[in-house]
């Protein structure tokens, strides 16, 4: 820790002492707290591959509309020589934030629902056409494919104890299979695209704070609305209807109209917990993120939903 403080506090031009502590992790990063003077901020630590330049920009601009529509968004900050991705002696990558002090949001407060479908279709609204990534590639499949049968062989029939049970929810693969398919181009716009209750947190005054921009790029608003509907409120469909409904009435544009709209949840779900496997089977992988992706692969697996809950859903938010 000491000798990432030491190049942070080199590449940002801080003078002084700098008190650091552990933040939230997540799979792709850890956050550290960062005590600078009278600054504080959020040091963003990525041990995956980084996002390109394109991507950060892409990310900005798209923050900065955000916050012109009334999203709060913390500040990021470039280092002495303008970089908003710093390189590590250790491998990793530094992203810097203001820091805010946040809170989970409660699921259980009957205003939740609305407050993150208002969120949304702010979102939605200030959002422009997007047809690519950032980087120029086509949209990526990570969000409208799934991996094929063969590319769980490895997982389920490891001895790893998560294998059965992944095996087991495994086997309505292809009904959920047939419900993911590639995005009409035309509806495409720039998303957030991981919008689950880790990434939009309560501040200090109780109003919503959008973190973690890293996976901005394009999907369509009947997507993206599909996703957070089962990211928040998974076993809860009265909560995915006022969600939805709070959507329309501030003027969101996606319509959820088939089981397509599952497309992105499923798929970004599948991939995930196919990836976390890998690394957590990986020999190479070091302790600390082969626990997590064991954790991560456990969760993922409560919340992948059956062919039933996706006709429940359709039948009580679709036209």
């Amino acid at each position: 820790m000491d000798e990432l403080i030491a190049h942070a506090r080199e590449a940002f031009g801080w003078d002084g002492d700098v008190a650091a502590s552990a933040g939230p992790r997540g799979a792709l990063g850890q956050i550290w707290r960062l005590e600078v003077g009278r600054r504080r901020y959020a040091l963003k630590e990525i041990f995956a591959e980084p996002p390109s330049e394109a991507l950060i920009a892409a990310e900005l601009a798209f923050a900065r509309r955000a916050a012109d529509a009334g999203v709060r968004v913390p500040a990021g900050h470039p280092d002495r020589e303008g970089r908003y991705l710093v390189t590590t002696p250790g491998g990793t990558w530094l992203r810097l934030y203001d820091w805010v002090d946040l809170r989970p949001v409660p699921l259980s407060d009957p205003a939740t629902p609305g407050a993150i479908g208002d969120l949304l279709a702010r979102l939605h609204r200030c959002a422009p056409a997007m047809t690519a990534e950032a980087d120029g590639h086509p949209p990526a499949s990570w969000y409208d494919h799934v991996p094929a049968p063969d590319a769980w062989i490895e997982a389920t029939t490891s001895e790893a104890a998560w294998a059965p049970r992944l095996a087991d929810r495994l086997a309505t693969l292809p009904d959920l299979s047939g419900a993911v398919t590639p995005a009409d181009p035309a509806e495409l716009i720039t998303c957030h695209r991981d919008l689950h209750p880790e990434n939009v947190l309560a501040g200090p005054t109780g109003d919503l704070v959008v973190v973690d921009w890293d996976n901005v790029g394009p999907a369509t608003p009947a997507r993206e609305l599909a996703q957070a509907m089962f990211d928040w409120f998974f076993d809860d469909l009265d909560a995915m209807a006022a969600l939805c409904a709070a959507y329309v009435r501030a003027g969101g544009p996606g319509r959820i109209t088939g089981a397509a709209d599952f497309s992105m949840m499923l798929a970004t779900r599948l991939n995930f917990v196919l990836g976390q496997s890998r690394l957590a089977l990986d020999p190479r992988t070091e302790p600390r993120h082969r626990e997590w992706a064991e954790h991560e692969i456990d969760g993922t697996l409560d919340v992948l939903p059956t062919p039933r809950r996706l006709s429940e859903v359709l039948a009580r938010v679709g036209p």
